[in-house]
């Protein structure tokens, strides 16, 4: 009885050592990865945090270790051994990217059915069918980086892994799915904050989410759900010719998914926004702490601050409410269609991005150039 004592106390352990960097990297399997994750992987964990890596890019990092500790001991029986043997990697490669077509004629093709079993129990697996391109290669991507934290050389840019995944991608062709079907434009929030139309907590708090969240630049889930009191900067007023001034307020982002960590990003918020935030605030009586909280079935507001996943699931209600399908939405709606709001209403491309913080043009254009391109000269030659 001794061996599972001493395993039992090192698994409590490890939680606990989760525990201390939580606050930092939020955790909502702290039990299960404790049992998943080595003592090795949570101290390259703990020193990831001391480096100041930013909190998205640490629940993923912590995300794919997780996944990749289960693929391994799924796949070969043991955790994962660092550095990866690049037989491990092609490994990989073949158990995620594979053709549909061919497991069909041969029932070992792809990923074997007792791993995918595993892995599916655990809840590491939802969907049917071969992985994303783009999930494998940042899996691959955060392993690589996992492996040089470790002070290790991986063989992440080899050659043969190289050409694995490319001959993978182009045998199995996937069309790119955009993070919400639909952009949430203009006249699509307009439908949604008509059903926040009561002085309810939930309406009010709800109303405030959608019009910050896109006012702001189409600011991702993660960055409304972690705003705090101390982000907020009143501004003054901004003048209006014929018409009283409107309030101006600043956000202090801090440290975003695409910049540096010394800088700090601010966008401003003018107008209807400001009322809607400061009309929550006052409600819920916030001084100090998260803005956005949950709210209990009888209306009373938690000390909690709302989860990234709970935005989401805002957007998709008030979206049914409005009599839309929600399917067709997600919270990056917002972010989408701010820039093609931005676009229907000629506001040139750079002065948006000022907005929404987007430091790719390309990828700031292909939401912008959709809208530009349907409705422009080019589109109408006839």
């Amino acid at each position: 009885m001794a061996i599972p004592s001493r395993s039992k106390t090192a698994v409590d352990r490890r939680a606990d050592e989760l525990d201390t960097i939580a606050s930092v990297l939020p955790i909502d399997r702290r039990d299960e990865l404790a049992e998943l994750l080595t003592d090795q992987d949570i101290e390259t964990l703990r020193h990831l945090v001391n480096e100041g890596m930013g909190e998205n890019t640490l629940r993923a990092l912590t995300s794919d270790l997780a996944y990749l500790q289960a693929w391994s001991r799924a796949a070969t029986g043991a955790c994962l051994p660092w550095p990866a043997p690049e037989a491990l990697l092609l490994k990989f490669v073949a158990h995620h990217l594979w053709q549909p077509e061919q497991r069909g004629i041969d029932p070992h093709h792809g990923m074997p059915a007792d791993v995918e079993r595993s892995l599916r129990e655990q809840g590491f697996l939802r969907a049917s069918g071969p992985h994303a391109p783009d999930t494998v290669r940042r899996r691959l991507a955060s392993w690589s980086t996992l492996t040089k934290w470790r002070g290790l050389t991986g063989v992440f840019s080899s050659p043969s892994l190289k050409s694995a995944i490319r001959l993978a991608v182009r045998a199995t062709p996937r069309p790119r799915k955009r993070k919400s079907a639909k952009a949430v434009t203009g006249d699509v929030l307009t439908k949604m904050l008509a059903t926040c139309g009561t002085d309810s907590h939930r309406d009010i708090r709800d109303q405030a989410i959608l019009m910050v969240a896109f006012a702001s630049g189409g600011r991702r889930r993660s960055e409304i759900a972690g705003l705090r009191r101390d982000q907020l900067t009143a501004e003054p007023p901004i003048p209006v010719e014929g018409g009283p001034p409107l309030p101006s307020l600043a956000i202090h982002l801090g440290r975003t998914k695409t910049s540096g960590a010394e800088h700090d990003e601010v966008v401003y918020l003018t107008g209807r926004p400001v009322d809607a935030l400061n009309a929550w605030l006052a409600a819920a009586k916030i001084e100090g702490g998260s803005i956005f909280r949950k709210i209990d079935r009888w209306g009373n507001v938690s000390r909690r601050a709302l989860e990234p996943g709970a935005v989401n699931a805002i957007v998709k209600q008030r979206a049914e409410m409005a009599g839309l399908d929600p399917a067709e939405f997600s919270a990056h709606g917002l972010r989408s269609g701010y820039l093609t709001e931005a676009a229907n209403r000629g506001i040139p491309l750079p002065e948006a991005m000022e907005q929404s913080r987007h430091r790719s043009v390309q990828q700031a254009s292909s939401y912008y150039n959709n809208a530009t391109r349907r409705s422009g000269r080019a589109a109408r030659m006839l």
